[in-house]
């Protein structure tokens, strides 16, 4: 399912950052566009931790705490990006209070992700 979603979530990344940078590059103040790329930038960064969430459970399936990682980097895509994404789009500023929320989902499933492999000595 991991892989599936990370799949899922790279092109969603690039179709976003296409359409940021060629759509909504003369419609945008540069501080939206800004919010835009850094959502852009962690989407993609954290869809490639879905995916290897995914290939790291196909491959060391006694790691059974993937889908809890997984679930945190899905959840962090979602708040971070997706607040990011609204703001740069008109969402009011005050939307930006849930980002942090988002950063802590990525932080919490990098930290859990950490803690499964050292317990596995991987």
């Amino acid at each position: 399912m991991w892989v599936a979603l990370g799949s899922l979530n790279l092109a969603l990344a690039v179709a976003l950052g296409a359409f940021g940078a060629h759509g909504l590059k003369a419609r945008l103040t540069a501080e939206q566009l800004a919010w835009w790329h850094t959502g852009c930038d962690y989407h993609f960064i954290h869809a490639l931790g879905l995916l290897a969430v995914g290939l790291l459970a196909a491959a060391r399936p006694d790691l059974s705490l993937s889908r809890g990682i997984g679930f945190c980097l899905l959840t962090g895509i979602v708040i971070f990006s997706g607040s990011l994404y609204a703001m740069a789009l008109g969402a009011p500023r005050w939307f930006g209070a849930i980002t942090p929320i988002g950063g802590l989902a990525f932080i919490a499933g990098w930290v859990w992700l950490a803690v499964a492999a050292w317990q596995k000595g991987i």
